[in-house]
């Protein structure tokens, strides 16, 4: 048989000198995100967090490509006085004001939420303190009219979240 393989795909019209998928950038750069702290990109990250009762809100312009990730720990902060990204409404606030910098769009971003396990066991679930992580969470998506295309909370254990600015992708495993 003349040609091999790449000749029947090509009498068969199927294209064989294209690219292979790169499904992991040469030049990415990984990063731990603690508790607390939000990382934005234009350029291939892929952002390593755990959460247990924490919360992270995870952006992504499909257009622009550029992805955002917080991390935050506790649902109401303490006052004005206290702007830290430890507190749901802040950590959005600055997500969403370093993401729309990096030229995403509003009307395009697409929201992913994970964590918010209710970890102690103690508390009834939807009075404990991830329960109402989550719900800080899609309150503040609401407000924004961010729509929430993917989440994995709740439950009683962590969860280990790798989050990929190149596409959007989010991989989770409970811990």
């Amino acid at each position: 048989m003349s040609g091999g393989i790449n000749a029947l795909l090509a009498s068969s019209g199927v294209p064989t000198d294209e690219k292979p998928i790169e499904l992991f950038p040469k030049s990415t750069r990984v990063v731990y995100l603690h508790a607390g702290n939000l990382y934005v990109s234009r350029e291939s990250s892929q952002v390593v967090t755990i959460l247990g009762s924490c919360v992270a809100i995870c952006l992504w312009d499909r257009l622009t490509r550029v992805g955002g990730i917080n991390h935050y720990m506790l649902p109401t902060d303490i006052g004005i006085q206290v702007a830290s990204a430890r507190f749901a409404n802040f950590a959005m606030t600055e997500l969403l004001r370093q993401i729309l910098a990096l030229g995403a769009e509003p009307r395009r971003l697409e929201a992913k939420i994970f964590g918010g396990a209710c970890v102690l066991g103690t508390t009834p679930i939807g009075r404990d303190l991830g329960s109402k992580n989550v719900d800080a969470a899609r309150e503040r998506l609401s407000q924004e009219r961010i729509k929430i295309v993917g989440e994995d909370v709740g439950g009683k254990r962590g969860r280990k979240l790798i989050f990929r600015t190149w596409d959007g992708s989010a991989l989770v495993k409970q811990v």
